[in-house]
């Protein structure tokens, strides 16, 4: 939601007393111009209102009269008023009755202030006479408590007032154009409405701005930043118009000055142009205050289209991401030979290969992201948890792809060892064996020579490393699967074997190299009893046999593993599995990750070698940092995750483990009202030197910051987990498996017990998560005097329009409360309801923290609720203390339930 605004002097225009009268409303009576306001003044600067003569004067409906009058009166500045109006009455060409008739009409109608009355009598004699005598007989009846002054001429009031405030008419010299005054009047009370009207605009316009709810879709966003943008453009041109008219009724009204040096505004004409100045000062001032107002909002829609487009992105490349995530973890062979390790490794450069542009883009984004928090943007806690997560992911999958690179590295090196060994060292000495002929051994010189074939053979065991089996062996136990390792133990026991063949014929030959102290007379042997030379041809049988048998068996039992592997890794078939080895693994890289941040940098907070690099803003305060982490991590390390890990072979266990453990999960209330006074801290202190030497250490990526998050975000991973995992997915394990285990799975596949303690462990997370979301909130509570833990369980809270009616009050602020909501955030407790305005401050140039500042409260014992108030399901009534105040309440926001 956005902000409100106010201009300057919104209230004045939009509030001021709308005047009974305007030029327009009476032109044609103004036009008869029986009554003039000339401008003239008197020497205490008392307006002048001159009744010149008019034959049909007496002829004249009251009401006229009493309008013109009135408004004439309205025209002069307040000041001048007070001081009273003089009225000059001209009958010279009249009679007596005349002036009767005129000081009659004014001394019952004249709504100002009157100083003085001058009549000039009339010029013949007979009607001066009775003037004389009738103004001594009726001067009470006139009801005026102003002395009346009849004069015989011009020339006598001369001596009252100046020439130059008299017209011409009156032997005085002051110009004045009857036609051009009316002209003045409806121009200036035209542009007072212009103004008016385009105030109201700007502040309907700024209403509904401020109104508007920031759209969750790059579409909306555009299209709603455009219509915004018009409706601004359409406004300024209004204003330009505005300020066009005044700018040109202010050069009509000075353009006697402008046309000739020796002319002088009247003080009336002074006053219109104070007027006009004032009203295109007020349309200046309104139109920064909404030239300001129109920055933010047009700032804060641009800054809501770059985090639509940034979100957009982000999910896009999270997908891709993700995808190439599990291709990736999809790589867990490590091949049975040097082809298949070679094929495993040529997909694994495709896969690297594949995943450049993807992890390109998520790095391009992460910093696209840091830009705009670089800028101010003002969805900073939105925005940072993607860039870490992207940054991560491609962290992630970078160290995947080192270490798939590593354990096929080293599964290639062991096969070809292996080859190296059993295709042709092992073959190769049984060869040598086998081709050193018997009777040319018999002799000492046959003898040395078979011993140093031997030993030379035997001298290339160092080239394939095979001079200690045990230690060839123990070289690539981590990558040992157990057909690899069945193999490699008949490879390196037939290594053994022919090793041992080699030491009892290096025995036999060095026996017979020792004993040959004479010349020995070979005897040839009878052709039956001859032996025959070996060949690597006529030894193999034996071994080649059994090792084919062995071969057979062994592709057998694979293909049936290939061919079960199929199934068993279908969608279908192993999702909940899936699941809670995710679960798993997930909680134990979390619980390593909490270990890493209690010794790698809460420990070494007490460390003596590092206390010189502390800053002293951190000193003593560890506690406020980490929070209660610690209790976290020793409750997962000692207890959740052991009662998890028991879940891969009893899957029914998942949703017991929440249930049971639900009181002990409320310790995250506890890190999360403590996260903004961490959050506070670390910035005050993370890019110490101390936290780099920490992180340094532990080979963190990240900063110490991120992994303070960890703890928020696995609470509402356990959410997301509990949402897709289904005890239906159990279904066709039976297929395969022993009776035992087709028992133990169709468990899982009964729509029973399973299925409901999975919700009901979803809904005690989501609890959970509520109760820490609504106690972030109530600890942010301020001026209220009382301990809200004494009000009762917080059942809900949130922002809503608040409208007060009291019965008691005067009718303008009934008025006022009838169309001005307030904006209150309601805290609904079983006992109290409080109202509280939201507040919002910036923290060290950092981004808002919200507040929220008491401001009434009502028994909830003592109240009473109307729903759907004029029909409307978005309001309802809260009446109190007999409806003598009442509250009207509408949803503005969601709330948390």
């Amino acid at each position: 939601r956005l902000y409100y605004f106010c201009f300057p002097y919104t209230d004045e225009i939009m509030q001021q007393e709308i005047r009974p009268l305007v030029a327009v409303d009476i032109i044609e009576q103004l036009h008869r111009q029986f009554a003039i306001l000339s401008g003239g003044r008197g020497k205490d600067g008392a307006p002048i209102i001159t009744f010149p003569e008019f034959a049909g004067f007496s002829d004249i409906p009251d009401e006229d009269f009493l309008n013109v009058v009135t408004y004439l009166t309205s025209i002069p500045s307040l000041e001048a008023a007070s001081i009273g109006f003089i009225i000059i009455i001209d009958r010279r060409r009249d009679k007596w009755s005349a002036v009767k008739a005129s000081l009659t009409r004014i001394a019952v109608t004249f709504p100002g202030n009157l100083q003085l009355v001058f009549v000039l009598r009339p010029s013949r004699f007979i009607q001066r006479t009775i003037a004389d005598i009738g103004i001594k007989l009726y001067r009470d009846d006139f009801k005026m408590k102003v002395p009346i002054i009849m004069l015989n001429s011009v020339s006598d009031l001369h001596g009252y007032i100046d020439k130059s405030q008299l017209t011409r008419e009156l032997g005085g010299t002051l110009e004045y154009g009857h036609s051009q005054w009316i002209h003045h009047r409806t121009a200036i009370e035209n542009f007072a409405m212009t103004v008016k009207t385009t105030a109201q605009m700007l502040q309907t316009f700024g209403t509904d701005l401020a109104e508007t709810e920031l759209p969750n879709d790059v579409q909306c966003t555009e299209e709603l930043l455009s219509a915004h943008t018009d409706h601004h453009s359409k406004l300024k041109d209004e204003l330009k118009l505005a300020v066009k008219q005044g700018a040109t009724l202010l050069t009509c009204i000075r353009e006697p000055v402008t046309r000739s040096a020796n002319s002088k505004l009247s003080p009336d004409e002074l006053e219109n142009v104070a007027t006009v100045e004032r009203l295109l000062a007020q349309l200046d001032e309104t139109e920064k205050a909404f030239d300001q107002f129109w920055t933010k909002h047009h700032l804060k829609l641009e800054q809501c289209l770059q985090l639509r487009h940034f979100e957009h992105d982000f999910r896009e490349v999270k997908l891709t991401l993700d995808n190439l995530m599990e291709a990736q973890a999809g790589f867990s062979d490590v091949g049975d030979s040097v082809t298949r390790v070679e094929h495993l490794l040529r997909e694994q450069k495709q896969l690297e290969e594949k995943g450049q542009e993807p992890l390109e883009k998520a790095q391009t984004l992460a910093l696209h992201g840091e830009q705009l928090i670089q800028n101010n943007h003002y969805a900073v806690d939105s925005i940072r948890p993607k860039c870490v997560e992207l940054r991560r992911i491609c962290d992630d999958f970078t160290n995947e792809t080192k270490k798939k690179y590593d354990i096929l590295g080293k599964s290639l090196e062991l096969h070809q060892q292996l080859d190296k060994v059993s295709d042709k060292w092992c073959e190769a000495g049984i060869y040598l064996l086998a081709s050193q002929a018997v009777d040319k051994c018999q002799s000492q010189e046959g003898a040395e020579t078979a011993l140093v074939e031997i030993e030379k053979f035997l001298a290339t065991a160092k080239e394939h490393q095979l001079s200690n089996p045990k230690e060839f062996y123990n070289q690539f136990d981590m990558i040992l699967t157990p057909e690899i390792k069945a193999n490699a133990q008949r490879i390196l026991q037939k290594l053994e074997d022919v090793q041992e063949m080699f030491d009892k014929r290096q025995v036999s030959l060095k026996k017979l190299a020792a004993k040959q102290t004479r010349p020995v007379q070979p005897v040839a042997p009878h052709p039956e009893s001859s032996p025959k030379r070996a060949s690597p041809k006529t030894t193999r049988p034996a071994g080649v046999g059994s090792a084919l048998t062995q071969q057979t068996y062994k592709e057998c039992v694979f293909f049936f593993h290939v061919c079960f592997a199929k199934h068993y890794n279908s969608p279908s078939f192993f999702s909940f599995s899936h699941i809670i080895n995710e679960l798993i693994e997930t909680e134990r890289v979390y619980v390593e990750e909490l270990q890493s941040i209690i010794e790698g940098y809460a420990s070494e907070m007490d460390n003596p070698n590092l206390v010189h690099l502390i800053p002293s803003t951190l000193q003593n305060k560890k506690e406020i940092l980490f929070g209660n982490l610690p209790e976290i991590y020793e409750f997962h390390n000692r207890i959740f995750l052991k009662e998890i890990e028991n879940c891969i072979e009893n899957p029914e266990l998942l949703a017991r483990c929440f249930l049971k453990r639900k009181e002990d999960l409320q310790i995250y209330e506890k890190y999360c009202q403590n996260k903004p006074r961490s959050e506070a801290l670390w910035r005050q202190c993370g890019d110490s030197i101390f936290f780099q030497e920490c992180q340094r250490k532990l080979d963190h990526k990240l900063s110490l910051d991120a992994y303070l998050l960890k703890p928020v975000q696995r609470i509402t991973k356990y959410q997301l987990l509990l949402k897709v995992s289904s005890p239906r997915d159990c279904k066709g394990f039976h297929l395969f498996f022993s009776p035992f285990f087709k028992q133990e799975m169709l468990k899982c596949s009964k729509n029973s017990e399973g299925t409901a303690e999975l919700e009901e462990a979803l809904a005690t997370v989501l609890d959970i998560i509520k109760s820490v979301n609504d106690s972030m909130h109530q600890i942010a509570i301020t001026g209220y005097e009382g301990d809200v833990s004494e009000l009762g369980k917080l059942l809900m809270q949130g922002s809503f329009n608040v409208w007060t009616d009291h019965k008691k009050g005067h009718n303008k602020v009934k008025d006022l409360a009838r169309f001005k909501p307030m904006q209150r955030h309601l805290f609904l407790y079983t006992k109290m309801l409080l109202f509280c305005k939201k507040r919002e401050e910036n923290t060290d140039g950092h981004e808002k923290t919200a507040s929220y500042s008491f401001k009434n409260s009502l028994k909830m014992s003592t109240v009473g609720i109307t729903e759907n108030v004029k029909g409307d399901n978005k309001k309802f009534e809260i009446w109190y203390n007999g409806r003598e105040e009442v509250y009207i309440i509408q949803v503005t926001t969601i709330l948390y339930f």
